[in-house]
């Protein structure tokens, strides 16, 4: 009868049980594995029988047959080499004792036993949370909060030895055994920058707080040094602390692509990927396809700076994330599913000189060159952006940081104002993804309101995704100021916000200054 030990597979974020059957048959001394395994998986076999030899188990000359169940799923990590050496030792009468029930076994061999991570460990362990696994063996991973990992025990062991002893009790304490004790307080988040240090841009403030109390899109307009990356590098520092499961969720999508991780996982990631990245490397992608820039973002922010610079291919494919928050890979051997749920911060030049509406420079492009400069931002695109700025220039000889306002009491404006929302919707949503049946059930308008909105529509010529944006851009502005109800004066704010558009205005200027 075959011995069979439990493990984790991964597909992408999805984790699944895998059933790690181990059997020997007679015949020509040989091992075997079955199951869809790919080139990693293959090698398992050298590896795991040197660290059985190394570990004094001895094999006896039979042909040894390792089924991973199920067998319709491709397997492609060397995180199966401990669950198979136990396998092996169980099914030779190596191991006298009982495997534990309902145990689960990670980590990839060293040809002297010593067990070691890969990439996608924390996945893993969720999933293995997931599957009801009660007990699982690991290899101690570094810089993961795991200690809150509930409703099962993580065994953190280094060699065979320290399993294989485990079982019989002669073990008595593993390197680290959680759940400890959770009355330890978590770490407060710092933030490398402030709005508090940031000169005049009052209105951009307002609107970017806006933004982060809703997950709204925003795209920034204006001469070079205006501020517009300092203001979107600032912005991760009002938004709220990402919770425990958000913060693995995150860390499981940096250890799956394998980036180094942020200093502080209680902050919202911020990417901000050059204009000469590849699609590959914006979306994700490869032959084994790993997460891109806009999963790495996911729970935060996605800054493209430049973004009228960035290829108009590359910059269309954002619309699928955008809309659904997840992107999905398909691939000939396998499709792959990520999320990239993130608020998109978009920062360009009015013009190819950068110059259009400045009041110190005179802008030196003609009508044409600016339209096909801004309409490298395809049409589709620009109805994903919620907010539109243009940001003016700032006297600095009449600005002081003495009344600005810091980012701790903004950002405690925005979680009161997300705590509102995720009360609303029973779960954790903001406005801008709310499904629109809750928006139109949130921010139900009077015949007043619906008038203000269907004259702009008219002037404006906004499209019926504008115009649930604007829906959902009130129903934000209500939740900052702590209405129940759309209000008109939150209803004609979010109007201004995305009054028109920018590049439409600026070309109008520029037809005024040419004339």
């Amino acid at each position: 009868m075959a011995t069979v030990v439990s493990s984790i597979g991964l597909k992408g974020m999805e984790g699944y049980k895998v059933q790690v059957e181990v059997q020997l048959l007679p015949g020509v001394e040989s091992v075997s594995i079955v199951g869809l395994p790919d080139a990693s998986v293959k090698e398992s076999k050298d590896r795991v029988m040197a660290a059985l030899y190394a570990n004094g188990c001895e094999v006896p000359d039979k042909k040894i047959v390792i089924n991973l169940s199920p067998a319709e799923q491709r397997k492609n990590s060397p995180i199966f080499d401990l669950a198979m050496a136990i396998g092996i030792m169980k099914e030779v009468n190596y191991i006298k004792d009982p495997l534990p029930n309902h145990a689960g076994f990670l980590g990839v061999l060293s040809l002297d036993g010593t067990i070691k991570p890969v990439d996608g460990m924390l996945p893993a362990i969720l999933a293995a949370r997931k599957e009801k696994l009660k007990i699982l063996y690991l290899p101690q991973i570094n810089n993961f909060p795991l200690e809150y990992v509930e409703d099962i025990e993580l065994r953190f062991v280094q060699t065979l030895s320290d399993v294989i002893e485990s079982f019989s009790g002669q073990l008595s304490a593993f390197s680290a055994v959680f759940p400890p004790s959770r009355t330890k307080p978590p770490m407060k988040p710092s933030y490398d920058k402030d709005y508090k240090h940031i000169l005049g841009h009052p209105q951009a403030k307002r609107a970017l707080e806006v933004a982060g109390a809703g997950g709204h899109n925003v795209l920034m307009s204006g001469p070079p040094g205006y501020g517009k990356s300092l203001l979107a590098e600032t912005f991760s520092s009002i938004l709220p602390p990402l919770t425990q499961e958000a913060q693995y969720e995150v860390m499981s999508i940096y250890q799956l692509s394998g980036v180094s991780q942020p200093a502080n996982n209680q902050l919202a990631p911020f990417r901000n990927p050059h204009h000469s990245s590849s699609a590959v490397s914006l979306i994700g992608g490869g032959s084994n396809p790993k997460p891109g820039e806009v999963s790495l973002a996911h729970r935060g922010v996605l800054f493209l700076d430049e973004m009228a610079e960035f290829p108009k291919k590359t910059l269309d494919m954002l619309r699928q994330p955008i809309e659904t928050g997840k992107i999905t890979i398909s691939r000939a051997a396998s499709t792959v599913t990520y999320p990239a749920q993130f608020i998109l911060l978009g920062a360009m030049n009015p013009c190819p000189c950068g110059y259009l509406g400045s009041g110190h420079f005179s802008c030196t492009c003609t009508p044409k060159q600016i339209t096909a400069y801004t309409n490298r931002v395809s049409g589709p695109i620009q109805d994903t952006m919620d907010i539109i700025l243009f940001l003016q220039a700032v006297a600095l000889d009449k600005e002081s940081t003495e009344h600005n306002e810091t980012s701790e009491t903004i950002r405690a404006r925005v979680t009161e104002a997300r705590l509102r929302q995720y009360n609303r919707y029973g779960k954790g949503i903001t406005n801008a993804i709310a499904a629109p049946e809750l928006i139109l059930k949130a921010a139900e308008l009077k015949p007043e309101q619906q008038q203000m909105i269907q004259q702009g529509a008219s002037k404006y010529h906004w499209s019926t995704r504008v115009q649930m944006k604007i829906l959902r851009i009130a129903r934000t502005i209500s939740d900052l100021n702590g209405d129940q109800v759309v209000t008109n004066q939150a209803l004609w704010e979010a109007m201004t916000l995305r009054r028109t558009q920018i590049w439409k205005q600026n070309n109008k200027r520029m037809s005024n200054y040419n004339g």
